[in-house]
């Protein structure tokens, strides 16, 4: 999703985005069912029908759930489902992309319309969404003369090739094919980033050749201003937008008369920083909006109707060019069915209004999920982070530091270390980092820099026989709004003593932290950066959240997967651990801190964010 027009530039790059659907496609010409335009209404199959949909995310949700939240969408009054696609996560590298196990795409869809939804899709390269770089993979960033989202031939070229994989799985599952996919994104509010409009009508023609004939959308915030820079000719703009919605129809209907009317992105939660507030919204004032826009005839799609988790290094930033804010791991969104899919207050007034327009399922509603009890554990032993690096990474030598991305890393940490003349002494800079570096001279930790303080130096003071200086750089997400896209990780610059002296001769260890099996761990806490293992015993598994009291910021694992970044500044205090990745018996828990662990783990049955 994106952000608001009438938020400040920060709070729009973090969410607007919207969708919109072109006019009469190939299976409407050909009179073969589908989604089609007739006038100011929607047809399904020639019949009249209004979309009440709700996003969701099928890459921030455990395959195993998915049918669970899918059934409490449908529960709540749905009658669609909205998913993007996330190109980083099936290619995370120029490889062959992947559609397997949490990734099967085809796999999600099927299941929605098994569960009686329909499915609007938005595979636009592009999606924003508080995700890592907007969906974009991060390798395209080694190619300094590639231009994103325009038509520049290299950017078009990567897109291609990708459709070539993913376009065809779509159109096998097109409502004319008996599938459940009814409309498709072209882009993702373009308006609010560029005027390329060849480069719309070529994504546009790229899903048309791979054999797509759905409905087509791409999206925009609904005022004047974006609706005109997004709109490509032959494609119905919808908006996107939060609070009364009456002016937002209004816009859209003036800009395109006599046509349906969609709010494609009605946002009724929000998503939070890292060291701001935990963002909520009252549910009998949402609940009102829906039932204002609903009364006009106008067709909606929630964002978030269940918001699900950015796993792992996968959420996203905003940034204004100079003050970074990057997102929290979970992305609950204070939506109606929430990250562990808790059905709330929020929840029971909008089915309530959505009931009033349609018919609702017959049955009781989903019950809440079965929780973990809660414990304590202690870690018993640890590894330290820098001297577990020979375990991890083999070393990329280089005069300059590089960035992640010219390393063939997407995401992780990464270390960089080079040994300085001495003795010497003075202060010490990075220019170009992203995110935070920890700094270590002759072994020893003198400080932290950190991008939102560019010009900020740490001293440094290097005796002939000890003169190793070490850069670990805590990356946290790239940024998916607006036009720093480009924003690349780890020391995209140089480093330098006393201002201007640079210094050269690196080596470097990416640390994406994908595989932790050759870490060797040892009874006791390691001092530092370091790797923290616990082992939590459970009965059966069942829902938790796991809470890290007295640590300050790092990374943990279950069972080696990676539930995501915490940080003590908050304001989320708790991570979410599904079901599925728990197993009767002995659990192990990894936590890499990055500074000062604390004394134990706690295993909750309820979330914290805030």
């Amino acid at each position: 999703m994106n952000a608001v027009s009438r938020r400040s530039f920060l709070g729009a790059a973090a969410g607007l985005a919207a969708a919109s659907t072109v006019f009469a496609g190939p299976a409407e010409a050909a009179g073969r069912g589908g989604l089609t335009v007739s006038g100011e209404q929607f047809l399904l199959d020639g019949k009249p029908f209004r979309i009440i949909s709700g996003a969701v995310h099928y890459f921030r949700i455990h395959p195993d759930q998915w049918r669970d939240r899918l059934e409490r969408l449908r529960a709540l009054g749905l009658n669609t489902v909205e998913t993007y696609v996330a190109w980083n996560f099936h290619q995370p590298d120029p490889g062959r992309p992947d559609f397997s196990g949490w990734r099967d795409l085809p796999k999600f869809i099927r299941t929605a319309g098994e569960v009686g939804l329909r499915v609007i899709v938005r595979p636009s390269p592009y999606i924003c969404a508080e995700w890592e770089f907007g969906g974009l993979p991060a390798w395209l960033l080694a190619d300094r003369d590639l231009e994103l989202r325009c038509a520049d031939p290299k950017y078009l070229k990567a897109v291609d090739a990708w459709y070539d994989h993913l376009v065809p799985r779509l159109a096998a599952l097109e409502a004319h094919r008996g599938g459940p996919v009814i409309a498709v994104q072209i882009e993702n509010e373009y308006g609010s980033y560029g005027n390329d409009t060849s480069y719309l009508a070529h994504l546009r023609d790229s899903l048309r050749a791979r054999g797509l004939t759905s409905l087509l959308f791409a999206a925009d915030g609904a005022s004047d201003f974006f609706l005109r820079f997004g709109s490509l000719p032959g494609t119905l703009e919808v908006g996107t937008g939060d609070g009364n919605p009456l002016p937002s129809l209004a816009a859209l209907k003036k800009f395109q008369p006599g046509k349906p009317v969609m709010m494609a992105e009605f946002w009724d939660g929000w998503f939070d920083h890292w060291g701001e507030q935990h963002n909520t919204r009252d549910p009998q004032q949402m609940a009102g909006y829906i039932d204002t826009l609903l009364a006009t005839g106008a067709s909606v799609n929630l964002y978030m109707a269940c918001g699900g988790t950015n796993f792992g290094f996968t959420s996203g930033a905003n940034t204004s060019g100079t003050t970074y804010q990057p997102t929290v791991t979970s992305y609950d969104y204070d939506s109606p069915v929430g990250e562990a899919g808790d059905l709330g207050a929020k929840f029971t007034a909008l089915r309530a209004v959505i009931g009033k327009y349609t018919a609702l399922p017959p049955g009781p509603v989903p019950g809440r999920s079965a929780r973990l009890a809660p414990q304590t554990v202690k870690p018993d032993s640890s590894a330290s982070l820098l001297e577990s690096l020979p375990a991890l990474s083999k070393v990329v030598r280089s005069a300059q530091p590089l960035p992640m991305e010219k390393v063939g890393q997407a995401t992780g940490l990464i270390h960089y270390r080079t040994h300085v003349q001495g003795p010497h002494s003075g202060t010490l800079g990075i220019h170009g980092l992203g995110d935070r570096a920890l700094v270590f001279a002759g072994g020893k930790q003198v400080g932290v820099l950190d991008r939102n303080t560019p010009d900020a130096t740490v001293d440094v003071e290097f005796e002939e026989e000890s003169n190793q200086l070490d850069l670990l750089v805590d990356t946290m997400g790239r940024v998916n709004y607006g036009p720093y896209l480009a924003d690349r990780k780890g020391i995209d610059g140089w480093v330098a003593m006393n201002t201007q002296q640079k210094l050269f001769g690196w080596e470097i260890r990416p640390l994406p932290l994908d595989d932790l099996s050759t870490v060797h761990f040892t009874p006791g806490s390691a001092a530092g950066p370091a790797f923290h293992r616990a082992t939590v015993t459970i009965d059966r598994p069942a829902d938790g959240f796991v809470a890290l009291p007295g640590w300050e910021k790092g990374v943990v694992w279950l069972n080696g997967f990676n539930l995501g970044r915490y940080w003590d500044r908050g304001p989320q205090r708790t991570l979410y651990a599904p079901e599925p990745l728990w197993r009767a018996g002995h659990n192990e828990l990894v936590v890499l801190e990055l500074h000062q662990p604390g004394a134990a783990l706690e295993i909750r049955a309820e979330a914290d964010l805030g």
